[in-house]
This record gives C-alpha cells, structure tokens and sequence, in this order.
C-alpha cells in the first residue's frame, strides 16, 4: 500500500484521536498528503506533527456543523497542497442512556455532527474536487445492528449509510466515488466511554469490561490504522467499482 496514495490530497474530520489519526496516518504511509481536521486546532496541529511526514501533514481547526468553517478549512488545504483529491469524515460523537431517557439535545447533538456534519463536509469537499476524487463516511456497525443505550448514535450511523448511498448516486457523474465504512470494536477513546458507561451501570470493572469489547473471531481489539489502511483502499482508484457501499469492518461481528 505504500504508494497507493501517492501524491494524493486527503482530508480527515476527526482527526486529532482515534479512528481519525489512524486514518490520517495510513493516508500519509500510503504516500498521500494529509489535511488533518478537528475542532481544536491545536490537538489537529499536535497530531499532524506526530505524524513526522514533515511537509505532507496539515493540523487545520473547523466545526463540521459549520459549513463555513469546513469551507475555510478545505480551501486552506488547497492553498498548501494545491488540490483535494479525498475526504474521510470521520468526526463523530455519542451520547450514553436509555432510549426512553434520551433527550431532544442529544439526539440533536448526534444528528449534527454525525449526520449533517457528514453532509455538510462531503458538499465542502465536492466544491473543491474539480478533477473528481473519493469520500469515505466512517459510519459504525451500530448503524446495522444497533446497540442499548445509544439509540440515537445508532440511528445516526444508519442515516449516514443512507447519505452515501444517495451521495454516490447524485455525484458519480461527476467523478466522485462515494462509500462508507461500518468500524466496530476498534480500541479508542469513545469505545472507552461506553465501557465507562456500562461499568457505572453495573459496578463491573471497567478495564476488565474494555478487554471484552472485541470481535469474537478476531479476539483483540481492532486498531485505528488497521480501519485507516481499509479507508486508503476506497480512497484509491483500486476501489473505483466499489460504490455506495457500507463495508463492515469490525473483525466479522456484522454479517452484512
């Protein structure tokens, strides 16, 4: 995979931690150039230089609900690298509780970051893609099979495995490969978050808990490079008759 970006300009959401950096990481081992992206500039700035790709890694600040601020951010992309040839959005957030307790705020929080941020960054980077180019959703298998007490998450993911498959529809005659990712029991932060939750919930210990949290066929924890280097795939021209598409890629827990 070591050039299968070569010379290519890629944006990543999310891109200060987990999921994100490794995607982040992968593009920049595949050869690629890497527009790392964040709400907190200076956490994007930091993982961009841990990256040590020297000149190939960008940290830029933007809020994905802020159509504006992904403007400013893509175009400051290419203003250093001269083009954007892919985008993965990957920023995304939970909120923990029974359904029948969800409020309105989260549920609006999840959809504005989780959905409408994915919509809002793909039309971003679609403005900028004169040449055409690839978009990678990072959408989650909670969004195939759902989980307790993250309903509203669950029915984010879903909604953005729906988004790209109207968005490869709309923008395939426009050179634009659109497809989304279903990651699952990947060691990160969030994954963290919902075993704090569940050991809260029920007194269990937390870390012992974590540990179980991975694909049974695989028995370990994913890693963030190991879904970065599956993104750079559908980034590629090696992946240009996969479209649409919600690949699984959470060690075979999902069967579709």
């Amino acid at each position: 995979m070591h050039d299968m970006l070569k010379d290519r300009v890629v944006a990543v959401t999310g891109a200060a931690g987990g999921i994100g950096r490794g995607i982040a990481g992968a593009v920049i081992e595949a050869g690629g150039r890497a527009a790392l992206i964040d709400l907190d500039a200076a956490r994007a700035e930091e993982a961009a230089a841990a990256l040590q790709a020297g000149d190939r890694a960008i940290g830029l600040a933007a809020d994905v609900t802020d159509r504006a601020s992904l403007d400013a951010a893509l175009a400051a992309t290419v203003a250093r690298f001269g083009r954007l040839d892919g985008l993965v959005n990957n920023a995304g957030v939970v909120r923990l509780g029974p359904a029948d307790a969800l409020s309105a705020a989260d549920v609006d929080a999840e959809f504005a970051v989780n959905v409408k941020g994915v919509l809002l960054a793909a039309q971003a980077a679609a403005a900028q893609m004169a040449d055409g180019g690839a978009i990678v959703n990072v959408a989650s298998n909670a969004g195939k099979v759902g989980y307790p007490n993250m309903a509203g998450y669950n029915a984010s993911k879903a909604a953005v495995i729906s988004l790209t498959r109207s968005l490869s529809l709309e923008w395939a005659e426009r050179g634009i490969n659109v497809n989304a990712v279903c990651p699952g029991g990947v060691a990160t932060d969030m994954l963290g978050t919902v075993a704090d939750f569940i050991a809260g919930r029920t007194g269990s210990d937390r870390d012992a808990l974590f540990s179980t949290m991975v694909p049974a066929q695989l028995g370990r924890h994913i890693t963030p490079a190991e879904v970065g280097r599956v993104v750079v795939f559908l980034l590629s021209e090696a992946a240009t008759i996969i479209r649409g598409q919600a690949i699984s890629i959470d060690g075979g827990d999902t069967p579709y």
